[in-house]
């Protein structure tokens, strides 16, 4: 084991603190689970608190252009309160629950570029020192699993996964940033669509499944986007035609062109002022809802990390593999001290 030693605030003879989490992927809403090994220094001390930081890096666009920065999105006190003696070991086990918002990390085993992380905070003597980080691999619920299949099996591939800073309007959005899964067009929708945009927001009850079309323009008409959204309950999965009904979803979203003309538009120009079209569906058909308008505000920009997947249905594949990963949630959190972006 090795352990990894807290230089700053403590000093090199402080103690040491090796976070191991217990393997596999955890689902949003699941249990995080595994161990604080602790090491003590050269001198006895009082570990006041054990805290575990989730952090995501999360994109954000502003007018001076466009920025990354680490977000801390969930904090959990695990232990504290006793003596280490010096040179001791002693280890504290834990069990946490992900915020049912926590963005899926990967898909069949494969990484979607998106860089999550468990940061280890001790304090000793009021002094705290962020030590341990590890990384955080966060697998789809089953409703998730089943969309992203159906959209595979519907022709829909994968080209890139994000997090952006901002909130979706006239959701139940609890998260300072939201997950956008972008997906190249299905061959009977290319003429129309140049890519749909996925967010899921999940509850305890189900999720919020959010979807936006970057429309094609035509000849005497500017591209628009149009964006919807429908509710699904986690006991929906089975004994569901998910392909059938996430195809009527797609179906319902790029119509909205003809329904609602140049209403149906994000303003990405401006985007903290722009509105959309803003259907909301249930996944039993209760319809849409008239007048009801939502936008994104804040958004960021495309992320860079593209995975060019055939389709969904069979993994995605290409762009990053998990250790490179692993590598660059140390490289970017490690390296962002401040937490650029961090909503307490």
């Amino acid at each position: 084991m090795v352990f990894k030693r807290l230089l700053g605030a403590m000093g090199a003879g402080g103690p040491s603190v090796d976070t191991v989490l217990d393997g596999g992927a955890v689902a949003p809403g699941g249990i995080l689970s595994g161990q604080v090994h602790l090491q003590g220094g050269s001198a006895d001390v009082e570990i006041e608190h054990i805290g575990l930081d989730l952090i995501a890096r999360v994109e954000a666009e502003h007018e001076d252009g466009e920025s990354e920065g680490a977000v801390v999105f969930e904090r959990f006190t695990v232990g504290g309160g006793f003596r280490l003696a010096e040179e001791e070991r002693y280890s504290v086990p834990f069990r946490v629950s992900l915020p049912w918002e926590t963005p899926v990390s990967e898909l069949y085993g494969q990484p979607l570029g998106i860089v999550l992380g468990v940061r280890t905070e001790l304090a000793v003597a009021g002094a705290r020192d962020k030590g341990d980080l590890d990384p955080l691999a966060v697998r789809p619920l089953p409703v998730q699993e089943a969309v992203l299949e159906a959209l595979g099996q519907l022709g829909f591939g994968f080209k890139s996964a994000d997090l952006e800073y901002g909130h979706i309007g006239g959701t139940g959005q609890q998260l300072p940033f939201y997950q956008e899964i972008e997906l190249t067009p299905a061959p009977q929708y290319a003429h129309v669509v140049n890519e749909i945009e996925l967010t899921f927001l999940a509850t305890p009850a189900g999720m919020e499944i959010v979807l936006e079309a970057d429309k094609r323009g035509g000849l005497f008409e500017s591209g628009q986007d149009a964006l919807t959204r429908f509710t699904v309950s986690h006991h929906d999965v089975g004994g569901r035609d998910w392909n059938s009904e996430v195809d009527g979803w797609i179906r319902q979203l790029v119509e909205h062109r003809a329904s609602y003309g140049s209403h149906a538009t994000y303003g990405h120009a401006d985007p903290y002022a722009a509105a959309s079209a803003y259907g909301h569906h249930s996944a039993h058909g209760s319809g849409h809802e008239p007048g009801h308008e939502g936008h994104r505000s804040g958004p960021g920009v495309g992320t860079a990390v593209a995975a060019g997947a055939a389709g969904l249905a069979v993994g995605v594949v290409g762009g990053l593999v998990a250790a490179e990963v692993v590598d660059e949630v140390g490289d970017f959190f490690e390296g962002d001290d401040d937490e650029g972006g961090e909503e307490d």
